[in-house]
């Protein structure tokens, strides 16, 4: 074909069928032969053909494709469920477009927009809070959004989350219950839903027992900010038990407590995180924290993202789903408990 562009044309002539057959085996979920689909196959191989994704949207008003908006990677619960994410919607027939957006003032605002020139079906923001502005943007463009680990105010926007305040319940009580008075906690980016509710369920859990929160400090969900305000928490009077907000920073302050300060844990302090990443499982941590059920969020957000792609009048969705408390060897076994 020379330095010319391929296209369905082409590949329709070379395999024998109309422009439309060509079109309809790329399309996901179009019906077409297995024969004609051999065909296509063949002659686009051939020639090199790759479908205008793009051009395709602008004449069908669907791309196939869903937009995943992400804080962060470096907390590894989120290379994790966008991993569950992209193979469960590839499945489905649609591919993932992955953006970064900081917390920056502005900056989650420009990624949407962006996402949006890209024609995508729908969104999945994971772990970011929009603008009420933005949202109605979204519902006007007739683009669907989810959110993943984190709830709004708006009642007309989906979202799905574990049951934070429930699993920030479970920690107060396991470590109340291995007779621990002087609980601290560390937070993470207070601008967060997650960090808020499972503070809310922890404190609940405490007050509930008639203990008051020993200390406090705030982590940001950020390795560096974490262990200076492992520093600071024990530098004077400390703690004998801590809940941190998620593993990511979990994992901070046990290396910050054993190699920086050389305290013993749970010899000397108790810790428990939040969402069970890989490395919490990891001998050299053996980290005690609440399980974020990945899996069945996953399959949840996939299946409200859908349906409004399918139903622009299905009614939006808040799923909390509890997860259980794992029990590993980096908190005090109260009496009675088995790992």
């Amino acid at each position: 074909m020379g330095a010319s562009k391929v296209t369905s044309m082409h590949v329709a002539h070379l395999a024998g069928v109309s422009q439309s057959a060509v079109s309809r085996v790329f399309t996901p979920g179009a019906s077409v032969s297995k024969k004609t689909i051999e065909k296509v196959r063949k002659a686009a191989d051939e020639l090199g053909y790759r479908p205008n994704v793009l051009a395709r949207a602008m004449v069908s008003g669907k791309s196939g494709i869903i937009g995943l908006v992400v804080a962060y990677l470096n907390n590894q619960f989120y290379p994790e469920v966008l991993e569950k994410l992209t193979n469960v919607l590839q499945e489905r027939g649609y591919h993932v477009l992955v953006f970064l957006a900081s917390h920056a003032a502005g900056n989650i605002d420009r990624v949407v927009e962006e996402i949006l020139d890209f024609q995508v079906d729908g969104i999945i923001a994971a772990s970011v809070a929009l603008s009420s502005d933005l949202s109605a943007r979204c519902q006007s463009a007739g683009v669907p959004m989810v959110l993943f680990n984190r709830v709004q105010d708006d009642p007309s926007m989906s979202t799905v989350t574990s049951d934070n305040i429930a699993g920030g319940r479970k920690a107060a009580e396991f470590l109340l219950a291995g007779g621990h008075k002087k609980v601290g906690y560390i937070a993470g980016w207070e601008g967060a839903s997650t960090q808020r509710d499972r503070e809310a369920g922890f404190r609940a859990g405490l007050q509930e027992a008639g203990v008051t929160l020993h200390a406090r400090e705030v982590g940001n969900f950020v390795t560096e900010q974490t262990q200076e305000a492992t520093r600071r928490m024990f530098a004077s009077d400390p703690p004998d038990a801590l809940f941190v907000a998620n593993d990511h920073m979990a994992l901070a302050v046990m290396d910050t407590l054993r190699f920086e300060l050389g305290l013993s844990v749970p010899g000397d302090v108790s810790v428990i995180g939040y969402d069970d990443v890989t490395a919490a499982a990891w001998p050299t941590y053996n980290l005690t924290t609440v399980r974020q059920p990945a899996n069945r969020m996953v399959a949840e957000t996939v299946d409200i993202i859908l349906r409004k792609i399918e139903d622009a009048e299905a009614r939006p969705r808040r799923v909390e789903i509890d997860g259980p408390l794992i029990i590993r060897g980096s908190a005090r076994l109260p009496g009675g408990w088995k790992k």
